[in-house]
């Protein structure tokens, strides 16, 4: 969304022409999180009868003494500007352009059960070597892919996974041009 990113990108240049990038991407975190883990603040946050005092209210009553100055103010501008229903968005972008900034690579690694430790630091370590910067590596569960592993690393896919395979085995044999000599 294009407002988002816009507020996004202002926070962004803002905060880094004031050495608090660092305070101000772990504050969009926290933002993010409670908007991700709380569908009744998102509807809070949408609500054209909620009066812009009272959401401020509660910004200061969720967000007290864990957010900086900095980010108080910026979400009570954009209350005041009514433009809080903006307010996920602009986290979710926000955490986006600071890993563009320090060129974080986010690497997705989806198999069907926990990666163990050593399995972890050795994916970590391939991925490292593919990029020139640092890499955050996100694992998912999800036991459809019945074993393997599917990777994405930004727009790249690498899927290894049985539930693959088995849909590749699966076209083979309805393509199969065998005809019996019977």
């Amino acid at each position: 969304m294009i407002v988002a990113s816009r507020y996004a990108k202002s926070l962004l240049d803002l905060a880094v022409e004031k050495g608090q990038l660092e305070a101000v991407y772990a504050d969009m975190q926290q933002v993010k999180s409670v908007c991700d883990g709380s569908r009744e603040f998102v509807l809070f946050l949408n609500s054209p009868v909620i009066k812009t005092d009272k959401k401020i209210e509660t910004f200061q009553a969720v967000f007290t003494d864990k957010l900086s100055a900095m980010t108080r103010s910026f979400l009570e501008i954009i209350a005041h500007k009514r433009r809080e229903s903006y307010i996920p968005q602009i986290a979710s972008a926000f955490v986006e352009q600071y890993k563009q900034h320090k060129k974080i690579l986010t690497a997705v690694i989806t198999s069907a059960v926990g990666l163990d430790a050593t399995t972890k630091a050795k994916v970590l370590e391939l991925v490292k070597a593919q990029s020139s910067g640092e890499v955050e590596l996100i694992e998912k569960v999800d036991p459809s892919v019945i074993g393997g592993f599917v990777i994405k690393i930004g727009d790249k896919q690498v899927d290894r996974s049985v539930l693959r395979q088995l849909a590749n085995l699966k076209k083979n044999f309805s393509e199969n041009p065998y005809v019996s000599q019977l």
